[in-house]
């Protein structure tokens, strides 16, 4: 029998890639071509790219590289990512996780380090609904693993960052919801050496409640 754990919130703050959609071939097969052109190993860099906005991921493999050229870099991967959305497809239960939210009327928000020409690709590649409230990377001025996102989140709903949980499978998605002082639902097995509260393997484990009319948001997992 499998164990569940129980979280109630106000807020629920949703991280995209791995967590709605699995998108790891095409951003495999772009920053593998990013690898080469720089003379990186493909290997290699797959283990820092998830979470982060593409800069931040440059910065971290590339660290004498000047800022400016790493934003450039960033614009034009940026529009590769968009263009390649061949095998995004949505995560085990995210269809209707996300349509359980909308019918409970559960404040929620993605929070992405994707800009908005490519959340809106691959939520679409997918065939999700984009929520109402959306934090991109458009939106703040620091990438994950910085709170900043997830604390614009919570403002924007108005809800307590204590009051929010966060699904995250990253471990700099992980670190921001984190440092933001939230509790974190970590999704799928890359999720799971970082630290966070649970781990479900896919949103198919997780069930949403509501207690009331505006009552708190009850969450099931596992």
């Amino acid at each position: 029998m499998t164990a569940t754990t129980v979280l109630t919130a106000r807020a629920l703050l949703l991280d995209m890639d791995g967590t709605l959609v699995n998108s790891d071939a095409a951003v495999e097969r772009v920053w593998r071509r990013w690898a080469e052109r720089n003379g990186l190993d493909g290997a290699d860099i797959m283990k820092v790219v998830h979470g982060r906005q593409g800069y931040a991921t440059m910065a971290v493999l590339l660290p004498d590289r000047p800022l400016e050229e790493n934003l450039a870099d960033n614009a034009r991967m940026l529009a590769e990512e968009t263009a390649d959305v061949d095998g995004v497809v949505p995560i085990p239960g995210a269809p209707e996780f996300l349509a359980s939210l909308v019918a409970c009327g559960v404040p929620h928000a993605l929070v992405t380090s994707a800009n908005v020409a490519l959340s809106t690709a691959r939520m679409g590649a997918a065939g999700l609904t984009l929520p109402d409230v959306r934090v991109t990377a458009e939106s703040v001025g620091a990438s994950k693993p910085d709170p900043e996102g997830f604390l614009k989140g919570a403002a924007e709903l108005g809800v307590a960052p204590e009051d929010c949980v966060v699904f995250e499978d990253s471990e700099a998605g992980i670190r921001a919801g984190r440092a933001a002082g939230m509790r974190v639902v970590g999704i799928g097995e890359r999720a799971r050496p970082h630290g966070p509260d649970v781990v479900v393997p896919d949103l198919t484990a997780v069930r949403v409640e509501v207690a009331g009319d505006g009552g708190p948001v009850r969450l099931t997992v596992g």
